[in-house]
């Protein structure tokens, strides 16, 4: 036996574990039971009407939805169950999942903005999961993303083999979308380039895409089926953003996804996604309550420039978001479960640093700060935790 397959067991690819769910695997048994539940109007090519859309994504708010009896067997044997809760997926206003549902049925091009770290890219992958049952169809945004990511491009051999053909043709996600009637995703879309980001005005406005290949055999136009459109993601505080022309900017309905307002829902989120990830390591997550309310308040701290007590606070370049103080409780978490023997604060203080030393040198300095202003003001105060913490600033070094 090598070392190789000593450290590395072959295991059946149909035996492996996915990693990550999409939305539509991960909730495939609540996108059912609302398809049934809810046999109202919907746009065309829509999986669930609008209204449970709202629900799939906001949740029942604790209520047990009721199926009726001869809406519950399905295909295959498997029968719906005969009440379901749905649990809450996105922490924001409904006004304005509301808005972007709106949105969409009237086949608008939704773009949501904000400050990374605000759950854009998972309100997209909802959005998309619920109304036409994908995600998949999805475009990642960079500098170095072509125009053929929207439109198409050719399988070579078969062009070569028998010139410009329809069997020849590769959709992009967007053509895909657009054939099927689905929703496309457009990831980052200000990281591409804006001759590439004005491929979409045609697509978003005519509603169709030419083919100049194929003109004269009947497939050099391609219309977009009933259902189509697109959402698109930006995060317009980062390096690298390059500016929507004003043509696109017109094609979309902008909707802005700010930080979480309140401070105990910021942390029952944390904590619920830190949890879930240290199981799929294998482990219980066992930091407790008092730790991970102190590392939500720095973050918020830090986020905001001010602190609970009315502080100033200099705020760091970096983005001090809900995503990133996600993976530092997890990584917390993890250390408790697979390194044992210390104090889970103890950690704080250095993952702290890992964050704001991620885009600008001075915000070292400026995590020093908080430490010696809103730090020591409440360890003085007598708060054992915040006590110590403050003796913990050494390892900021």
């Amino acid at each position: 036996m090598t070392v190789t397959e000593h450290v590395r067991p072959t295991v059946a690819p149909e035996s492996a574990a996915a990693q990550v769910l999409s939305a539509e695997q991960r909730y495939a048994a609540e996108l059912a039971f609302l398809a049934a539940h809810d046999d109202g109007a919907r746009p065309p090519g829509w999986a669930l009407t609008p209204r449970a859309v709202v629900t799939f994504i906001r949740g029942s708010d604790g209520e047990a939805l009721s199926l009726p009896a001869d809406r519950r067997s399905r295909p295959g044997g498997v029968d719906l169950p005969a009440s379901l809760t749905i649990v809450p997926k996105f922490v924001g206003e409904r006004s304005l999942v509301e808005r972007c549902v709106v949105t969409l049925a009237g086949e608008r091009g939704l773009l949501l903005v904000g400050e990374p770290g605000t759950a854009k890219s998972m309100l997209s992958e909802l959005l998309a999961a619920a109304v036409c049952g994908t995600s998949a169809l999805t475009v990642q945004g960079t500098a170095g993303t072509t125009e053929d990511a929207f439109r198409y491009g050719w399988n070579y051999a078969l062009l070569l083999a028998q010139g410009p053909t329809p069997q020849a043709l590769v959709d992009s996600p967007v053509l895909t979308a657009m054939r099927t009637g689905r929703v496309a995703r457009i990831e980052e879309v200000t990281r591409c380039l804006p001759e590439v980001q004005d491929a979409l005005v045609s697509i978003l406005s005519d509603r169709r895409m030419n083919v100049p290949e194929l003109s004269g055999t009947g497939n050099g136009l391609i219309r977009a089926t009933p259902g189509f459109t697109v959402i698109a993601t930006a995060n317009l505080r980062d390096r690298g953003v390059s500016e929507m022309s004003s043509a696109l900017k017109r094609r979309f309905n902008f909707e802005t996804v700010h930080p979480i307002a309140d401070a105990g829902t910021e942390t029952d989120l944390v904590r619920r996604q830190a949890t879930a990830a240290v199981q799929r390591a294998g482990a219980p997550y066992t930091v407790d309550d008092a730790v991970l309310d102190a590392l939500i308040t720095v973050f918020r701290d830090l986020r905001t420039g001010r602190s609970g007590e009315g502080w100033d606070v200099e705020r760091p370049g970096t983005v001090m978001s809900t995503a990133e103080a996600v993976q530092v409780a997890a990584s917390l978490g993890l250390a408790a479960a697979y390194l044992p023997g210390g104090d889970p604060l103890d950690l704080v203080p250095g993952h702290l640093l890992g964050v704001v030393r991620k885009d600008d040198e001075n915000d070292h300095a400026r995590l020093l700060g908080y430490w010696d202003g809103p730090v020591r003001r409440r360890a003085e105060d007598g708060s054992a935790m915040w006590r110590r913490l403050w003796d913990l600033r050494a390892s900021l070094r």
